[in-house]
């Protein structure tokens, strides 16, 4: 959609502007529920891959990244319609995979300005509860989104416009945010995990 109104290049900062200020109303609703453990392992990588990220949006046309993403996202399909319980008799993830994760995540995060749901199954596979991921994802994106607005200024991606269209995004963001505060313990941690892959097998055939 804002690709609609923004040159290609521009989209990740106004996502930046939008997701950071969502990011902060999500750590003030349920800042109990952080997963510290996975945030200290998470963001010292992720931090370096969101500056290689950014730095590279400068160059590459990121249509061709939103591919490669989109073809993972709806390979999650077969995800929606497993009947038994994802994290049943999993092995968790080591500290090694989970930096590894950090850094493709900062990376990604750098070139299209928000990853979303894309490492939702790695917070599952780690044994979050539903609060627990939508806490410890907004912990970890939200000093992202920090470093990636003050790279997309200095590497001139940020205009006026990008923030006039990022403060609507975060508008609507908060709005769902506390919308999500009311709804999120009323459904099932079962339920929640499909509507998860649901919605990114449907973002990645959009």
């Amino acid at each position: 959609i804002l690709g609609y109104v923004l040159p290609a290049s521009q989209v990740p900062a106004a996502l930046s502007v939008g997701t950071s200020v969502s990011s902060i109303t999500k750590i003030y609703l349920f800042f109990s529920k952080i997963n510290w453990r996975i945030v200290k392992l998470f963001l010292p990588t992720a931090l370096p891959g969101a500056v290689l990220g950014a730095w590279l949006l400068s160059y590459l046309d990121p249509t061709y990244v939103e591919l490669c993403m989109a073809i993972f996202l709806v390979s999650n399909l077969p995800y929606v319609f497993k009947k038994e319980s994802l994290e049943s008799h999993q092995p968790k993830f080591s500290s090694g995979f989970l930096r590894t994760i950090g850094l493709l995540a900062g990376f990604i995060s750098g070139l299209t300005g928000a990853v979303g749901v894309l490492f939702n199954g790695v917070y599952l596979r780690c044994g979050l509860d539903k609060t627990e991921i939508v806490a410890t994802r907004a912990a970890n994106e939200i000093c992202l989104h920090i470093v990636k607005l003050f790279l997309y200024a200095y590497f001139s991606l940020f205009t006026i416009k990008v923030l006039e269209i990022g403060l609507i995004v975060a508008v609507a963001a908060v709005v769902a945010t506390y919308f999500m505060k009311f709804v999120l313990p009323k459904i099932s941690t079962k339920l929640f995990s499909k509507l998860g892959y649901g919605a990114m097998v449907l973002s990645g055939i959009l």
